[in-house]
Parts: C-alpha cells; structure tokens; sequence
C-alpha cells in the first residue's frame, strides 16, 4: 500500500499513471454492431481531461461549481468525468434513463452552472433549457451542434484547449461528486461525494480483487452508476487496462473477454442469467471462445440467488467469484463483501470489507446477537458527506460516523452477514433501484386512478419486477394498455411497471399502504 498513501485526490491516480505508463492501454471501447474498436493510453486520456478542465476553467468554472455530466457510456465519458473533476468541479452524472423532467429537477437542486452532453440527450435538454437559469454553457460529445444557440461542439473545445495540467489543489476533504439516485419521496436525492471517498473506494476495491498492471477489467454497468466505476477504480490505483463493451449480450461479453483478454467482469444477475440460458441452450458454446484469461466474475447491486452462483460455477469450476455489497451512500461496493476465498458461503454478502467496520443494531442502535434480525450500519472512509442540501435527513442516517443502510440483516455463527429484507421499500430491477414512491405519483395523476400502490415481486431474471396495482375511480373503466401508455408518456423507462394488477389498495386506519400484505397477495397469485 505504499503507493498509495500519497494520494490526496482521484485525479492523481490518472496522472500517476500517465507518468509510469504513458503509452501503456488505458482504455478500450468497443461498440460490436459496428465492428467499431477505439483504444486511448494513460497519458492521451491524461491529456485530454486536462484539455476539458481548462477549457471549463476559461469559462469560468470555479472549485465549487457543478457541471452536470448526461453521456452514455464511453472513453470519453472517463474523460469528461476526469476533466470536470480536475477543474474543482464537482461532477454532476446523470441516470441515461433520465427524462427532460428529471435533468431540470437535478439542475436545480445542484444549481449547475454547465452541462456536458451526449448527442443522445440534447433533445431532452432543450425541452428543460428555457427554465434553467444558471446553466450558461453547454457542451455536446458526438454531434454537429454548430449553429445550436449556446451549445459547443465538445471535440471543438477540447481541440482548442491546453493540456497542461490545471493548478488547482484538491484535497481528500474536498467534494468532488454529486451522485443523484431515487429517493423514497419519489425525487431524486444527491449524495455528496469527497475524494476521500473516491481513493477510499479504489483503496479497498484493490485490497478485494488484487487487481495488477496484468489485469483487463471488462466495464459493462452505466458509468454513472457509483458501481462499476468504483469497481473500475481499483484497476486505475495499478495502471491496469479496462474495456468498454458498450452493447450487452451473452455473446458479445464472451468475444469482449476473448478478443480484448479480458480478466474480470462484474456482472449483474439478469447477465449471468442470460448467459447460463444461452449456454444451456447451446446457443453460446465455451469452446468457441478462449476464456482462459477470465479469472474473477462478480456480482452486486442486488441479492443473489444461491443456485446462479452454483450454476456458474458448474460450467467455470476454476473461475474466482465474488459478491459485493454497497450503496451510493458508501460510494458504491465494497464496504461488505463475500471474498473470493469463501465460496462456501455463497448466500450471504460477506463480511466487512477493507478498511470498514460493520455492525448489525436494534432500533435503539444496540448491536442484535448473532442470529437475530437489526439494520446494517457501516463505518469507513467511504461513507458519503451527506445528502446535499439536507441535514436533516443527514443527522437521520450518519450518526456518530456510522452510515444507516436501512437494510435488515443477521449474523451467522462465523460472523458472515445475510440480508434479510429491506426497510425502504425499493424494487432492484437487474441491478437498477426503483422507488416506488416516484412511480405511484405519477399513476395517481391519471384522471380516471382512484388510487395506486407499487411493490416488487420475485422474478427470476431481474430478481423483481415492479407491480402496479391500480384501484380505478368508481364508475370508470380503465385498461391496462391506457395505464401503460400514461406510463410510457410520463415516466422514464426503468420507472415504468412491468405488469399491472386491477385491485383494490389496502391501507391501514393511518392511511398508509398495506405493502407487506400486498405482496404477499401478489407473490401468491403469481405462484
């Protein structure tokens, strides 16, 4: 660990790297459909960040300010998120899945003063741009803007600015990223990120997965995510190379590792699904492929199934696996995890990890026995800031430098831990967090809903779908196909509900939805 000691921010781990290994792969992208194959060296994509950061600071940027990020995955999307972060910015990364509604909500709560943009996203900007006051530049990546009122072609600036290497400190108390994911009121809410948090992540994502120069991290998830990217982080701590598989199937991940020599790859449980259905299908054929070079596949952002793990592990006996636990508020995984060598324990989210402290309390913030049922808290030098603008919901859940998760969880007798169920009542579809919250408001809004309740129910691909139960206005008819329509013009496509259910909603005398209840009645109907 001595290398790393030194580092005070994200961005020096980049220009560590640029230093040792300049002409060394960085970073792979590759785009299959296309048969289209970029690769960037550590010192080229030192370079051009430091091209955006300057060119950010020309127009006036300043340590402090935010710059909403809003790019589908790519090198340049690293770049970009480096580029902002060097200027003293704090980088703003938006869901893909976003609407024009849900951009202008996380523009003003950040008050971002600029907006890096893909070409994907300009249409859903500029429906939001008249209301977005402190937004005074916008950058597009991939499109030919000229003659767009206020926006600039991205390659344009970054071709015009230096690439000396911007001269401002940052520190690891310094923030540096303002994370937006759903929050239970049906908004999204903004964790506030350091660097601190950002080296703490790279820090202990190498101390679980030994990551070397040697190592291909294949990057699949959206980058915007606090996942694989923190993931990723512990190959950039080594100088280690990573490959941006853009288009996601069975087949294209087994070329990717076959062709790029890929070593590791996080996966979320619907892939691994596929993967398995395609291979006992024979639609997929190891032999086809030389996959000697995969060491580790892991899994996070939802629970695992037990017999997946097993089932993989069928067809690569000798490939290391491990699962992963985190959150957004932790910077994403890592605080707890299962460890490559206890494969035996497969089931449970592990122990606590690198440099974490774990513990498992009542109500009264007593630590539980082992064997009974408390909220996981954890403690570590990833635990987040707060949640920007909100003090009170901060105080709620960090409480003497411990992190409230809100997950109910047990120890077993050897002191791993094993999720028991969740308070909040979020559904994670294929890795991805759904609020239901967000989504009942909006159904509600249909003039003929009398009222609306979303819970999750297992599935066997996604781990659980959202359901909609949907209790009509007396007197009305109403259609599946209307609701689903309603949906797909009002809500972003992650938040849409996967199958709709005519019932009436059960609340208790408080007026609370009767969730538990409903999805018992639910998880019987569909067995």
């Amino acid at each position: 660990m001595a290398q790393v000691v030194g580092f005070r921010n994200i961005c020096e781990m980049l220009a560590e790297n640029a230093r040792l290994y300049p002409d060394d792969v960085a970073l792979v992208e590759l785009r299959p459909s296309k048969g289209f194959r970029k690769e960037i060296s550590w010192q080229e994509f030192h370079r051009r960040s430091n091209r955006i950061a300057n060119a950010l600071v020309e127009r006036g940027i300043k340590k402090g300010d935010k710059v909403v990020h809003w790019m589908m995955n790519s090198i340049e999307w690293l770049i970009v998120y480096f580029g902002i972060i060097k200027s003293g910015a704090w980088v703003v990364p938006l869901n893909f899945r976003f609407t024009a509604r849900d951009f202008k909500y996380c523009v003003e709560i950040s008050e971002a003063k600029m907006a890096v943009l893909g070409e994907e996203f300009v249409d859903r900007v500029q429906a939001a741009r008249g209301e977005l006051p402190t937004v005074r530049h916008y950058m597009v990546a991939g499109k030919d803007i000229s003659g767009a009122e206020g926006m600039e072609s991205l390659e344009g600036v970054i071709a015009q600015s230096s690439d000396d290497p911007v001269s401002i400190q940052l520190g690891s108390e310094d923030e540096c990223g303002l994370y937006f994911t759903s929050g239970t009121t049906g908004q999204p809410k903004p964790i506030l990120l350091t660097h601190g948090n950002m080296v703490c992540a790279a820090i202990t994502e190498k101390a679980h997965h030994y990551q070397t120069r040697e190592d291909n991290f294949v990057l699949l998830p959206p980058l915007y995510h606090t996942g694989a990217k923190m993931h990723w982080f512990g190959s950039l701590l080594v100088g280690g190379k990573a490959t941006i598989l853009t288009e996601i199937n069975p087949r294209n991940i087994f070329e990717a590792v076959d062709r790029e020599r890929g070593t590791i790859v996080w996966l979320l449980v619907p892939w691994v699904h596929d993967i398995l259905v395609a291979l006992d299908r024979g639609e997929l054929k190891k032999e086809d492929y030389d996959l000697s070079c995969w060491r580790l596949m892991h899994i996070g952002a939802q629970p695992v199934p037990p017999k997946l793990v097993q089932r993989w592990k069928e067809y690569f006996p000798n490939m290391q696996y491990d699962t992963n636990y985190g959150l957004s508020e932790a910077t994403g995984p890592g605080c707890v995890h299962l460890g490559i060598e206890n494969e035996r324990k497969v089931g449970a989210i592990g122990k606590a990890g690198y440099g974490w402290e774990v513990r498992i309390v009542d109500d009264k913030g007593r630590d539980v026995a082992p064997g009974e049922v408390g909220e996981l808290i954890v403690k570590g030098g990833g635990v987040m800031k707060g949640y920007y603008k909100n003090p009170e919901r901060t105080a709620e859940t960090i409480k003497d430098r411990w992190l409230y998760t809100g997950d109910l969880a047990r120890f077993d007798e050897e002191g791993f831990i094993y999720l028991v169920d969740r308070k909040k009542d979020v559904i994670i579809t294929g890795g991805e967090n759904i609020y239901p919250s967000e989504m009942e408001e909006i159904i509600h809004s249909h003039p003929k809903v009398y009222d609306v309740a979303v819970v999750g129910v297992p599935d066997e691909r996604l781990g659980e779908i959202a359901v909609a139960v949907v209790q009509p206005k007396p007197g009305d008819t109403l259609s599946e196909a209307e609701i689903l329509e309603f949906c797909e013009q009002n809500l972003a496509r992650h938040l849409r509900p996967r199958r709709i259910v005519f019932d009436k909603v059960p609340r208790n005398p408080t007026g609370k939805i009767e969730k538990s209840k409903l999805r018992e009645k639910l998880c019987s109907a569909i067995a």
